[in-house]
């Protein structure tokens, strides 16, 4: 469980900011392999800024998810909201948080994506299943498109992109929807990964309105029944989920082109999930969709032709 203090803004923390980058360093490696492998494609000062951000969402998700999730109350999150007003006002209460004050100076973020994090963990206190995929959407959003936004602030534009003849009188275009978009299709992967995993918590993030759709029932869920109704939905999800990425896609050629090699690599590794729970026969209740290292490896020659041509 993430410790909680009521101690004033000026808590002196002990450790220095490299310490804190590589504290977060250790728990985006440890939690976020697929990631993680993704920043180490980043320069470095780009790469610590997307660790302290994932270390800050890492530790917010754990508050509903990890192994104190039973004692956190609305109450622990609107303290949560505070701890995080003071990383924006450059007053780190905890050691890891010295190195997001830090990313915070060298790129200048809006707090509302990191609140609306929170309020994902928030419906998270509350719902454990979704009628309609808007539903769903916001709640991907919240937890998950957050962090695009949250990234592209650290990426970066490429301005030749923007400056090219026909856009001189256009506005500086930032792909934030596109960066959204990839953030809902890495959620949608990761909520088909792990079906199996959720009901045994009571969770169920397919939408309602698509079980009745294929006639599969939370019964059938919650039991693991895998036939012909339950591959026809998850063949509508991977498809939703596949809509997403591909709109996330258009946005990576207005990045800056030192972040153009790590995006593309990141989407083509989690997309590659999708394709796992397909030769699984769509079993993800006894079988874990994921891609081996070596695979991982094996795609970055391809990611690294789109990110020239893209």
């Amino acid at each position: 469980m993430l410790q909680l203090s009521d101690s004033p803004p000026c808590m002196k923390t002990s450790v220095s900011v490299d310490e804190s980058y590589q504290i977060c360093r250790q728990i985006t490696a440890k939690y976020a392999k697929t990631f993680y492998l993704g920043t180490l494609l980043m320069n470095p000062a780009k790469r610590r800024a997307i660790w302290a951000i994932y270390a800050w969402c890492r530790r917010t998700d754990e508050l509903v998810d990890g192994p104190g999730a039973a004692m956190t109350t609305p109450e622990t999150l609107d303290l949560w909201e505070q701890h995080l007003e003071s990383i924006f006002a450059q007053h780190p209460q905890e050691n890891v948080d010295v190195a997001l004050s830090d990313t915070l100076k060298r790129y200048p973020m809006d707090i509302q994506p990191f609140r609306d994090m929170i309020s994902g963990q928030r419906m998270d206190l509350y719902r454990s299943r979704y009628s309609t995929f808007d539903d769903l959407y916001l709640y991907c959003y919240r937890v998950a498109g957050t962090v695009g936004l949250m990234s592209t602030a650290v990426m970066g534009v490429d301005p030749e992109q923007n400056t090219a003849a026909w856009n001189r009188d256009k506005q500086l275009y930032i792909p934030y929807e596109e960066a959204i978009s990839l953030g809902i299709a890495s959620q949608l992967t990761n909520i088909l990964r792990d079906v199996g995993e959720d009901a045994q918590r009571g969770r169920i993030y397919i939408p309602t309105e698509d079980l009745a759709r294929f006639n599969y029932t939370e019964e059938d869920l919650l039991k693991g029944i895998v036939d012909d109704r339950w591959r026809s939905l998850m063949k509508c999800q991977i498809q939703r989920a596949r809509q997403f990425y591909a709109q996330a896609e258009k946005g990576i050629s207005y990045l800056s082109p030192d972040a153009r090699l790590p995006v593309w690599a990141a989407l083509t590794h989690y997309s590659r999930i999708l394709s796992v729970i397909e030769r699984n026969d769509y079993d993800v209740f006894n079988q874990r969709a994921y891609v081996p290292q070596w695979k991982k490896i094996g795609t970055l020659p391809f990611a690294w032709l789109r990110s020239q041509i893209s």
